[in-house]
């Protein structure tokens, strides 16, 4: 582990500052002293957040193995799905009457970002971007632009997003998050969410929402259909309590765990599996078009 650090960025007299570090790859630390909070992102291995500790308690599991395997996909973190969430039928889709293949939640998280902004005015800022570019173009014919802000600020983790058609024609696009919490061996846990149903991927069928679900004997995931409120709230250990809070665009939660492993991912997306291929909830950027949202984790 080579922990050479860069010299950081701060205000006098602020709490906020950013620095960096490299731990095999190049890692950004935004600090909230007043808080004891701070996020770890790594812009090379996809924009990921791969810590993100908020009033003294982090919330995030990562397998660090998969983190430093460049090959591997990221076990833990917040990935950022884009332009699919989920996967894709035989691992394709068809557009246009052309047939892609694509892997499953895309490929931003899978893609090198690239710095734009640091700033510890009024809190720790870091924008990074993502511009398609031939190996995107693969898989996903078009051009594009992603800028995310990765704001920390009196304790809150905030996400601000942009998507760019930079393309002739229209693009489509669905986007989420893919945040693992680590909640230790307890996968019975209930949610604060208005919503009344949810798909069970684990035999495709919609079942009534009560407010808890139970992930512990489940492989597929189960997706919250129909909440009205953008936030969902859920416990973390017997501590606090963890909110999300985002875009109505993002109408859909995912829950999903793994069995024998101390998460649970609550996921944030903007339409469900497949949507490249039913068309169901996806959004399409005409030439130019900007899409702007939001997503924000809290601790209390």
């Amino acid at each position: 582990m080579n922990l050479q650090e860069a010299s950081p960025l701060s205000s006098a007299a602020s709490p906020y500052r950013i620095s960096s570090y490299e731990d095999s790859f190049r890692i950004y630390e935004l600090t909230d002293s007043s808080t004891e909070s701070r996020v770890l992102v790594c812009p090379e291995r996809g924009g990921i957040v791969i810590g993100c500790q908020l009033g003294g308690k982090e919330l995030l599991y990562l397998d660090r193995a998969t983190f430093l395997d460049p090959a591997a996909n990221i076990r833990g973190g917040i990935p950022i799905l884009f332009p699919i969430c989920g996967q894709l039928v035989g691992g394709q889709y068809e557009w246009e009457g052309e047939t892609y293949k694509m892997r499953n939640h895309g490929v931003a998280r899978t893609s090198a970002w690239e710095v734009i902004e640091e700033s510890a005015e009024g809190g720790a800022s870091l924008t990074l971007g993502l511009k398609s570019n031939e190996e995107t173009r693969a898989s996903y014919p078009f051009d594009f632009e992603l800028r995310f802000t990765y704001r920390l600020t009196e304790g809150k983790l905030s996400i601000e997003q942009s998507y760019r058609n930079l393309s002739d024609r229209g693009m489509p696009v669905q986007t989420g998050f893919h945040p693992y919490f680590a909640t230790g061996e307890n996968k019975k846990l209930r949610y604060s969410s208005d919503a009344t149903k949810y798909l069970d991927y684990n035999d495709n069928a919609v079942k009534p929402f009560q407010g808890e679900v139970d992930l512990s004997a489940l492989v597929e995931s189960v997706a919250l259909l129909d909440a009205r409120t953008a936030s969902v709230s859920f416990p973390l250990g017997e501590e606090g309590t963890v909110r999300l809070d985002y875009s109505p665009e993002f109408d859909k939660v995912v829950l999903w765990s793994v069995q024998g492993k101390p998460f649970v991912c609550v996921e944030p997306w903007t339409a469900l599996n497949e949507a490249l291929n039913h068309k169901e909830g996806l959004r399409i950027l005409n030439p130019q078009e900007e899409w702007k949202l939001d997503f924000a984790i809290s601790y209390s």
